[in-house]
């Protein structure tokens, strides 16, 4: 019996993926509707990306087949949306961002913030948690965390190696000095304890110094535990709230702006680069800043002499800091690669905020998108990033060098024949200096599954869309009009934020936002209201290892139990929601002006209805 239920789970996978169709079968049978085939293929994906059984990209790869197979759209019209200005928005961001990590530009940024912030613990944990926040908004989560984590370690390792010896030496020292021991031995500990059985009940000093130095090994190897898990969590959970400070910075941020462009066309790119960032950068810092004081609590208390350090460095801090110093010297000097990548992000990055900053018009608003949206943020992505393919990563002039000392030489006619021959075989392994990316590198670095999972939620919407499964989804809703708006948002936030724990945060926001829309546009709700702070919340998954890949890697290391990330990441939750519903119910209604029901909204609902 128990060799049978082993094999039924480890062959799961395929009873799930052959078995769960015919379960839902009878939908679209009983109700020959197109809604009800929509939504076959819609539940069948949703089960297919909740247990994983096949690769999350090959389930995006579904209304390719079954949408002409049901009727529901053409096979041409399904492929269209697998790649759109969203994708290559994504594409161009994450172009950037392997050119930066294979330069190792990341490393040197978040070496020289550390060295600034300093090596004491609540500094130390602040430090990486900015460092950590700031590089995956601009590069993926998990290369940030595979990235700070061994930095963490080696930091905290240096830390309780140097604290060890300093132990060892006082207590060292303590031998010439019994009576100081024989003090502190029997404060804490009853001397009896130490003596039993010793004549003329004189206590042994060998045996009181090994108590002593027992016991401080123990309290340290605690004290250093309890860093490592909090290092470790700031760390990941730091990577986690960075990515949702930029349109870049995670996969569900894209998956709105595409769902927003499908469903609402005439929106007037009200998401883009710059009005992204004004509203989830501030929400960002807030969410940060709460998680410092919760993990600072649970790990490190609140000690501020000890944690921030008030007064002179030891020689633990000292260690430490010389630790990531060496780090940094090994990175060497600043090369032109470097500096050539470290210029086009910068020029990235100020071209999005100033395309269509809102408050102002923008320089693609007054030179080419006078009777159109010509040119978009995925646009300005694509052609920074192509400069990564034609810049050279070193300017080499060995070539004119070497031709210039040949020609000298002949003139001179004192060049003998070997010599000759050596230059020769010189010039000819002469290269020309290579650019800055490769597609080689590109190829291997780039997660081109998650352009495949864009394009299916895209597909998806569209799906949804056409068949009428949006509009009977928005009616059937039309109930929670009596509820008010934030608690319709903040129940929302709770349900996409349980659901994340559990899917991966692309297929949740792939599901949720087209359902989020219709019910939006069917109460008269601005649909940014529930689909902005629904988008975020499912980068919030914070209690499971498996729930994000920056958590399972922090959970690899082993100094953390499934129960130390659920304890902080329940709270972290709870912080990261308020936060959200505090941020749109603020300075995200201002901005967005969300207490009024948008007519771009309003005429997508009509325009949408087959």
């Amino acid at each position: 019996m128990a060799l049978a239920l082993r094999w039924l789970w480890v062959n799961r996978n395929y009873f799930i993926i052959f078995i769960t169709p015919f379960l839902i079968l009878p939908l679209p049978l009983v109700i020959p509707t197109p809604e009800a085939r929509c939504g076959f293929a819609i539940i069948l994906m949703a089960l297919y990306w909740c247990t994983e059984c096949m690769p999350l990209a090959v389930t995006a790869l579904l209304p390719v087949i079954l949408f002409p197979l049901m009727g529901i759209m053409e096979s041409g019209k399904v492929c269209v949306e697998y790649l759109k200005d969203t994708n290559m928005l994504f594409i161009g961001g994450l172009l950037v961002a392997i050119a930066v990590e294979h330069w190792n530009l990341h490393k040197r940024i978040a070496l020289s913030v550390l060295l600034v912030v300093g090596v004491r613990p609540a500094l130390l944990m602040m430090g990486f948690m900015i460092v950590t926040a700031f590089l995956s908004m601009w590069i993926s989560n998990t290369a940030t965390t595979a990235m700070m984590l061994p930095i963490s370690q080696a930091v905290l390792e240096q830390l309780s190696a140097t604290e060890a010896d300093a132990d060892e030496k006082e207590i060292r020292g303590g031998r010439d000095n019994q009576a100081f021991e024989l003090a502190e031995v029997s404060i804490k500990q009853p001397i009896d304890n130490i003596t039993e059985d010793k004549p003329n009940n004189k206590p042994d000093v060998e045996e009181a110094i090994n108590v002593l130095s027992e016991r401080r090994r123990k309290e340290r190897e605690a004290k250093y535990l309890r860093l490592f898990k909090g290092m470790s969590l700031s760390v990941c959970y730091s990577a986690s709230i960075g990515g949702t400070a930029t349109l870049t910075g995670t996969t569900p941020n894209l998956i709105l702006k595409g769902q927003m462009d499908d469903i609402f066309p005439e929106n007037n790119d009200v998401i883009n680069f710059a009005s992204w960032f004004g509203f989830a950068f501030p929400n960002m810092v807030l969410m940060l800043a709460l998680s410092w004081f919760w993990l600072q609590f649970m790990y490190l208390g609140f000690n501020l002499k000890k944690s921030f350090g008030c007064g002179s460095k030891n020689e633990g801090d000292k260690d430490a800091y010389r630790v990531m110093k060496n780090e940094y010297k090994k990175l060497g000097k600043m090369s032109f690669a470097e500096v050539a990548v470290l210029v086009i992000f910068v020029i990235l990055v100020i071209l999005w905020f100033t395309r269509e900053p809102g408050f102002m018009p923008g320089w693609a608003t007054e030179l080419f998108n006078q009777d159109g949206q010509y040119v978009t943020d995925g646009t300005v992505a694509i052609f920074m990033s192509t400069l990564f393919f034609v810049i050279p990563s070193q300017l080499n002039c060995s070539c004119l060098v070497s031709a210039n000392d040949e020609q000298d030489e002949e003139a001179e006619g004192v060049e003998e024949e070997g010599e000759k021959q050596d230059k020769k075989d010189k010039k000819k392994k002469l290269k020309s200096s290579p650019t800055l990316l490769n597609w080689k590198v590109v190829h291997e670095r780039m997660p081109w599954n998650i352009v495949l999972l864009l394009g299916g939620g895209f597909a998806l919407a569209k799906g949804s869309e056409v068949s009428g499964l949006s509009k009977w989804l928005g009616e059937s809703l039309a109930p929670l009009k009596s509820i008010p708006p934030f608690a319709i948002s903040l129940i929302l936030c709770f349900l996409v934020g349980t659901f994340t724990e559990c899917s991966s945060n692309t297929a949740t926001t792939t599901l949720f936002l087209p359902i989020l829309a219709s019910m939006a546009t069917t109460i008269g709700l601005h649909p940014l209201y529930v689909m902005l702070p629904c988008t975020i919340s499912a980068s919030l998954a914070f209690m499971l290892p498996v729930a994000t890949p920056p958590n399972a890697i922090a959970f690899s290391y082993g100094n953390l139990k499934v129960l130390d990330m659920a304890k902080a990441g329940f709270m972290l939750n709870i912080i990261g929601i308020l936060s959200i519903n505090l941020g749109i119910n603020t300075w995200g209604k201002a901005m967005f002006n969300l207490g009024t029901f948008p007519s771009w909204a309003n005429a997508t609902n009509v325009t949408s209805t087959p």
